[in-house]
C-alpha cells in the first residue's frame, strides 16, 4: 500500500451534514470566469449560505450586502446580459432618515448594481441617479466577510480542524482577509473602492454621496484574491471589455439559423451558455460541468458536451481529449480509485483536496470516463478526419484500451464493473453516482460489483473505434481483435440486459448475475452508442417516449424512499 492510499491524520475527520440553501424566494444568478466564478441573489448580494465568490474551489468572499441606510433598496429588477458576462440590479429607494438638508421621498433614486468577473476578480459597478430637483444626501452601506471555506465545506462537510484567520488589514479605501490554511497555503481576499468610505470598518463600508437635483453619482469597487491598482472607471470599463470580447471568442465553430425564432433564441442561449462554462486551458478549451458546486473539470462531462457539440465545434473536443490524456492515471490508488490507464473523474484545487480530506484533487472513480475518452476520440476523426491529433494521443488510447480490456476480463461475464476502493469515494461509479441510485426492483441495493448497462454501451463504443483506428493503420490483427471483442460485448448486453416482457433492458448486473430489473433513462445511452439491435432499439426508444418516462409516470413507480447519501 502507498501513502497515496491513505488520507492524512489531521484529527479532523470530514462528517457531513444538510447544505444550507440559499435563501429564496429570490433566483440565483451565476458568473464565471476561468476559475472564478460568483453566486449572488436577484440584488446583487451575497448572504453566505451556497453562494459567494469563489476562487480554486474557495470562498474569498461569503457576505457582500448593500443598503441604502438601514434598509435594502426597492427591487425592480435582477438579469445577466444575454453573453452572460454582466449581471445588473435594479432598485428604487425605500424612506431613508438622511443625513442631508432633504429627506429623499421614496422612488426618487434610482440604483443600479452591475457585476462581473475578469482575470479572477469580481468588478462591481453602483450607478445612483436622482430624479428629484432637490439635492440628496444618500447613506450608501455595504457588509462583507471572507470564510475561505473550502468548497466541500459549503457543500456540507463539517471540519474539526481549520487553518489560522488573520486580522482583518484596513486601509483607507480597502479591507484584506487572511487565511492560511492547513496545507500552508495563504490564501487572501482583498476588497477595494474608488474612493475612501466615510467610515471603513473590519466587516462594513459607509458612504455618504452626495447628489445634485437630477444628478449621478458612480461608485467603483473590486474583490479579488490579491492586491490590485485602486478601482477606477478606466479600470472597469478597459476589464469589462475584455471580459465581453474573451466570451465572444468562445463562441467558436459553426451557427445555426433556422426559421423558427424561438428555436434561434434556444440556440443561441445554448451557446452563451456553453461559452460561459467553457474555460481556457493549456491544452486547448475544456467546458466545466456547471456552476457552483461542479465549476471545475470533470472527465464524463466534459467528454458528453464534447461529442454532443462535434458536428458544430470539433475544437472543444480536441482540447478536451488532450486535457485527459495530460491527467491519465499512471499508479495504483484506492483512495483515488486509480488505476493505469484509467480517465480522471473529477479535479479539484481546495484545501481539503489538497490534503487529501477528500480524495478529489484529482480523482478516478467513475467506470464511464475511460470508455468514453476512447469512444470520443473515434469519434472526433470520423468528424474531422484529424489523424495527427489522435497519433500525438496513441500512448493514452493505448493504455486506456488497456484498461478497458482488464476490467473486462476481470469480469465473469466480460463486463465493465465498478467498486470503489475507498469509503471516502464513490459508492456509484456512473453518470448516476448518488449513494441510492441503483438499486433492484424491490428497493434493495444490489452486492457488488455493478456492471451499469450504459457503461457496456461505452465500452462497445470504444472497442468499434479502436477497430477504426487499426484499420487506418492498416493492422489487420488489430481490426479482427477489437471487432470480436466489440461483437461480444454487444452479444452479452442482449443476452443478460434485456428483459422481454417489459421490453427494456435492466439498469445493472450486480455481482452475483443477477439483473436490477428497473426501468430507467440509462438504456437511452445504448442507443446513442448503436449497440441494440434494431428492433429492440424501437421499443426501447417508444418507452423512453412514453407517459411512463415523464416525470409524472415515474414517480407513480419510484421505489421506496431511501436517505441520500451527500458525496
Amino acid at each position: 500500500m502507498s501513502a497515496d492510499d491513505l488520507a492524512p491524520d489531521l484529527d479532523a475527520p470530514v462528517e457531513w451534514g444538510e447544505v444550507e440553501e440559499p435563501r429564496f424566494p429570490q433566483r440565483l444568478f451565476p458568473l464565471k470566469d476561468r476559475d472564478t466564478f460568483l453566486v449572488a441573489d436577484t440584488y446583487g448580494d451575497i448572504l453566505g449560505a451556497g453562494d459567494g465568490l469563489f476562487h480554486d474551489d474557495t470562498r474569498i468572499l461569503s457576505l457582500w450586502r448593500m443598503s441604502l441606510g438601514p434598509r435594502p433598496p426597492t427591487l425592480l429588477a435582477g438579469a445577466i446580459t444575454e453573453d452572460n458576462v454582466v449581471f445588473t440590479f435594479h432598485g428604487l429607494n425605500k424612506a431613508i432618515p438622511a443625513p442631508g438638508p432633504t429627506e429623499p421621498p421614496p422612488g426618487v433614486l434610482h440604483i443600479e448594481r452591475a457585476h462581473f468577473l475578469w482575470e479572477d476578480r469580481l468588478y462591481t459597478r453602483v450607478s445612483v441617479v436622482n430624479y428629484s430637483a432637490v439635492p440628496v444626501v444618500l447613506p450608501l452601506a455595504f457588509e462583507f466577510d471572507a470564510d475561505f471555506r473550502d468548497m466541500f465545506e459549503v457543500r456540507g462537510a463539517r471540519r474539526r480542524r481549520r487553518g489560522r484567520f488573520h486580522l482583518p488589514e484596513v486601509a483607507e479605501r480597502e479591507v484584506r482577509f487572511r487565511y492560511e490554511g492547513l496545507d500552508g497555503v495563504e490564501r487572501s481576499s482583498v476588497i477595494a473602492f474608488t474612493e475612501a468610505p466615510a467610515r471603513l470598518t473590519e466587516r462594513r463600508a459607509e458612504f455618504s454621496l452626495s447628489l445634485k437635483g437630477e444628478g449621478k453619482v458612480d461608485l467603483f469597487i473590486e474583490v479579488g484574491a490579491s492586491i490590485a491598482p485602486p478601482p477606477s472607471r478606466a479600470r472597469y470599463r478597459a476589464a469589462a471589455a475584455r471580459a465581453r470580447f474573451a466570451m465572444r471568442a468562445r463562441r467558436r465553430g459553426a451557427r445555426l439559423r433556422t426559421a423558427g425564432r424561438l428555436f434561434n433564441s434556444w440556440i443561441d442561449k445554448s451557446r452563451a451558455d456553453l461559452a460561459l462554462l467553457t474555460t481556457p486551458m493549456e491544452t486547448g478549451p475544456y467546458p466545466y460541468a456547471g456552476i457552483p458546486w461542479f465549476s471545475t473539470a470533470f472527465g464524463r462531462d466534459g467528454i458528453i458536451t464534447a461529442w454532443q457539440a462535434l458536428w458544430l465545434d470539433p475544437s472543444l473536443a480536441r482540447g478536451v481529449l488532450t486535457y485527459l490524456a495530460t491527467h491519465q492515471a499512471e499508479t495504483v490508488s484506492a483512495f483515488r480509485d486509480s488505476q493505469p490507464g484509467k480517465i480522471m473523474h473529477e479535479t479539484r484545487r481546495g484545501e481539503m483536496s489538497a490534503l487529501g480530506e477528500v480524495p478529489f484533487g484529482r480523482y478516478y472513480g467513475g467506470v464511464d470516463t475511460t470508455p468514453l475518452f476512447v469512444a470520443l476520440a473515434g469519434a472526433y476523426f470520423e468528424r474531422t478526419g484529424d489523424w495527427e491529433l489522435i497519433d500525438s494521443l496513441w500512448p493514452a488510447l493505448d493504455r486506456a484500451a488497456a484498461w478497458i480490456v482488464r476490467c473486462a476480463e476481470n469480469n465473469r461475464w466480460g463486463l465493465l464493473d465498478y467498486a470503489r476502493g475507498a469509503e471516502s469515494g464513490l459508492s456509484n461509479q456512473g453518470w448516476k453516482d448518488s449513494g441510492d441510485s441503483v438499486f433492484h426492483a424491490d428497493g434493495q441495493f444490489p452486492p457488488g460489483p455493478i456492471s451499469l448497462v450504459e457503461v457496456q454501451g461505452y465500452a462497445y463504443a470504444a472497442y468499434r473505434a479502436m477497430a477504426g483506428f487499426a484499420a487506418e493503420r492498416r493492422d489487420l490483427e488489430a481490426i479482427d481483435h477489437w471487432t470480436f471483442r466489440a461483437e461480444r460485448m454487444r452479444q452479452t448486453v442482449e443476452k443478460m440486459f434485456w428483459m422481454e416482457e417489459e421490453g427494456f433492458y435492466g439498469i445493472a448486473v450486480d455481482g452475483q448475475g443477477n439483473l436490477c430489473r428497473v426501468r430507467a433513462s440509462n438504456p437511452g445511452h445504448l442507443l446513442f452508442t448503436g449497440l441494440p439491435a434494431p428492433e429492440r432499439a424501437i421499443r426501447v426508444a417508444e418507452a423512453l417516449l412514453s407517459p411512463d418516462f415523464s416525470p409524472a409516470g415515474a414517480s407513480a413507480r419510484s421505489p421506496p424512499a431511501r436517505p441520500a447519501t451527500i458525496r
